[in-house]
């Protein structure tokens, strides 16, 4: 089948959305499949095989490495062209206006997926009064498509309480070739602890931005004696970030990639994740991959992801010594740390990619013969 998918960020973008994208469109590709990627301005032309459609677009203030690009003609000359069976919609908020426009206006079926929790983004940013508008934004997009996916559970139900419709949930995908536990190195833990490999190690991975809460890992780290935390990654809160961490053992790594994230994941004692508007935590998984045990909030996706005791500790974010106690249980009992080192990778080779998108294929197939019977998640 011939695939539209439009989205607000893609290549080289680096985060969890374009993680999820770009091995969808590399195994749809695989499977036979043709997939046109609408999507802002990157320079790629195009990934492993589908075409890319880059449509220049301006930085958004509040966050600008996220680039908004507007819907423009050129973007139905490129729709009639390919002549797409279904346009996939993913996280529809500026240039997937014209993926549904289109989807309308040729009657072309439209599926749309959500990945970022945007209602729980706008308190981050001193815009809480605006969460009840949002889901009526979202509610009225999404409600025009004849499936909507999700990441987990705990979003499909949330989705489903707030009156959007059809809602099915995704299920989750994590390269376990790459992220395995083999890379780990002392190498890496002396780049990650800037020179003091033998201390505790704490590690981060995702966006610097506000909300993630990286701020709320620093209590953490001071109440570990000669904790050392790595920060992978970068985005707009980063200089408050430096500003927050100064004066303690905080090395802000900055982008990792293939297999040097591998490594990271590895060789770090804890991922400490204390997000708690995740709709499902990529980065946990890739994680757990790595044989590396969490330490995250109890909140969003993440109880999909991680079993508190057995390949993690989850706490509850209200409490702030939660992640304290969690953390310094993990350090501090050694035999249960592999255990649950072990543990993680058994949880995280249940979910390939390859599998995820033999489900989306499924869910693709339902919507475009009109069947009710849909796929659901292994």
């Amino acid at each position: 089948m011939r695939i539209a998918l439009f989205t607000e960020t893609f290549l080289p973008k680096v985060d969890g959305i374009v993680t999820r994208l770009k091995h969808t469109v590399e195994h749809l590709q695989r499977l036979g499949h043709d997939v046109m990627v609408f999507c802002p301005e990157g320079g790629l032309k195009s990934y492993k095989g589908a075409q890319i459609h880059g449509v220049s677009g301006m930085a958004f203030p509040l966050y600008p490495e996220l680039k908004l690009a507007l819907p423009r003609p050129s973007i139905g000359e490129a729709i009639e062209a390919f002549a797409p069976d279904l346009i996939h919609i993913v996280n529809p908020a500026v240039l997937g206006m014209a993926g549904l426009f289109y989807a309308k206006t040729l009657n072309i079926p439209l599926m749309a997926s959500y990945h970022t929790h945007l209602p729980k983004y706008l308190e981050h940013y001193g815009l809480g009064v605006l969460e009840g508008v949002m889901w009526e934004l979202i509610k009225a997009v999404h409600n025009q498509a004849r499936i909507n996916l999700v990441t987990s559970t705990a979003m499909q139900e949330e989705l489903t309480e707030h009156g959007v419709e059809r809602v099915q949930v995704w299920q989750r995908g994590v390269d376990t070739e790459l992220f395995r536990p083999e890379l780990a190195s002392r190498e890496m833990r002396d780049r990650l602890t800037q020179g003091h490999p033998d201390a505790p190690l704490l590690l981060y991975v995702g966006r610097l931005s506000a909300e993630k809460e990286v701020d709320r890992i620093k209590p953490v780290l001071e109440s570990i004696p000669d904790a050392r935390l790595a920060l992978v990654g970068d985005g707009p809160h980063r200089e408050d970030l430096e500003k927050h961490f100064a004066g303690t053992h905080t090395n802000f790594v900055g982008y990792l990639a293939g297999e040097e994230l591998g490594s990271a994941y590895a060789s770090a004692d804890a991922f400490v994740f204390p997000s708690r508007t995740e709709t499902l935590g990529l980065v946990l998984l890739e994680a757990m991959a790595a044989g590396c045990p969490v330490v995250a909030a109890n909140a969003g996706g993440i109880p999909d992801i991680v079993t508190n005791g057995e390949n993690g500790y989850l706490f509850d974010p209200k409490d702030e010594g939660g992640a304290i106690a969690a953390t310094q249980r993990l350090l501090d009992r050694g035999a249960e740390r592999e255990l649950m080192r072990r543990n993680a990778r058994m949880e995280a080779e249940k979910w390939g990619w390859n599998a995820a998108t033999r489900q989306l294929v499924d869910f693709y197939t339902a919507i475009l013969s009109k069947n009710s019977t849909l796929p659901t998640a292994a």
